[in-house]
């Protein structure tokens, strides 16, 4: 009795120590740097490269128009006719006073080449027939504005008016765009123009931009980021940035929205897979397998991110082993047995999972 009781504590501290013994093996490998390139989107709105109102320049009635909604119209090319019987009334008045002050000149010019008349008399004729041709201009000008021309090639918009319509000077027609550039908008938080412009002349690529647009595809020409705001605007803490986009095909027209998407580089960065981290309270952590291989849990701040990879802000050193599996099985103090795999294995088995 005495010896079975003593044989079955022997059993059972062997196979204690068979437990301990045991200690849980997991995979795992180390962090890595690289250069890389993460996609910044930001919300933009697309203008034409001038966008203006087209407005009569005089009073009267429309009585023709010659271009229609959503048309391309070339410099010059006539858009408007407003009635023009008072202005040519007034340039045929003005004519015939212009011919009657230049008669009256060569006159008073006659006499006074004969000394008959003072030369006060022929400088009060000469200043009169400037002042007739100064009119006769005047209603030149006037009746040119009563023809509205496309002061640039475009594409309009609505007609406000339509023929018969009284106008008043200054009255809105339509409006006219020029789309064969674009200037796109778009708003960048403080710390990230802070980044831009620190290092901005580090790489030759760092003011080119793509588009994306509303259906989601990216748009076929390259955008240059030409001009920055003057100020903040200090409730968003924001500022804007103006990029240029050619549109050759006129796809993009004035009023569209879209997505900029400017590359920014993190150059040397720390990398480690996304795998190995898990949430805690809105928090992220690792596991760090120090020395004999005791597990550490350490929070992490994550720079940004890549399919797979975590840019790390700060919290992993270079060259410390973080467990890759197991991070549901696991707890801090615990010790554990590892596998190692380099980067470049674990890269090759996320690819051809990915695949």
């Amino acid at each position: 009795m005495v010896l079975g009781l003593i044989a079955a504590l022997l059993s059972g501290c062997h196979q204690a120590e068979e437990k301990v013994e045991e200690a849980p093996k997991y995979e795992a490998t180390t962090p890595f740097r690289e250069d890389v390139f993460i996609n910044k989107e930001y919300v933009c709105q697309i203008h034409a490269i001038r966008h203006i109102e087209v407005r009569a320049l005089e009073r009267g009635y429309l009585t023709n128009i010659f271009v229609d909604e959503g048309q391309l119209v070339h410099m010059g090319q006539p858009m408007f006719k407003i009635m023009p019987n008072i202005y040519q009334a007034e340039l045929l008045k003005a004519k015939a006073e212009q011919s009657t002050m230049n008669i009256e000149y060569q006159n008073t010019k006659g006499l006074a080449d004969q000394n008959i008349v003072s030369a006060n008399e022929l400088a009060l004729a000469k200043a009169r027939l400037e002042k007739a041709e100064a009119e006769v201009k005047l209603a030149e000008t006037h009746l040119g504005f009563t023809d509205v021309n496309a002061p640039f090639d475009g594409i309009m918009d609505h007609l406000f008016v339509r023929n018969g319509s009284l106008l008043e000077e200054g009255a809105l027609l339509t409006t006219l765009s020029d789309i064969s550039k674009l200037w796109v908008y778009f708003n960048v938080p403080e710390s990230e123009y802070l980044d831009y412009k620190t290092h901005k002349n580090d790489d030759e690529n760092r003011n080119k931009v793509k588009l994306k647009m509303a259906n989601g595809q990216i748009f076929n020409q390259p955008g240059v980021i030409e001009t920055i705001e003057a100020d903040f605007d200090n409730t968003a803490g924001n500022i804007e940035f103006r990029a240029t986009f050619p549109n050759p095909d006129k796809l993009l027209r004035h009023g569209e929205t879209g997505t900029i998407i400017m590359l920014k580089p993190y150059k040397h960065a720390l990398l480690i897979p996304q795998k190995t981290t898990f949430e805690v309270m809105d928090k992220v952590f690792v596991y760090i397998v120090g020395e004999e291989g005791k597990l550490e849990q350490r929070m992490i701040k994550i720079e940004a991110e890549i399919p797979h990879y975590f840019l790390i802000k700060e919290g992993i050193n270079d060259g410390e082993k973080i467990l890759l599996e197991g991070l549901r099985k696991v707890h801090a103090g615990q010790k554990v047995e590892t596998f190692l795999h380099t980067p470049e294995e674990v890269r090759s088995e996320l690819k051809l999972y990915t695949e």
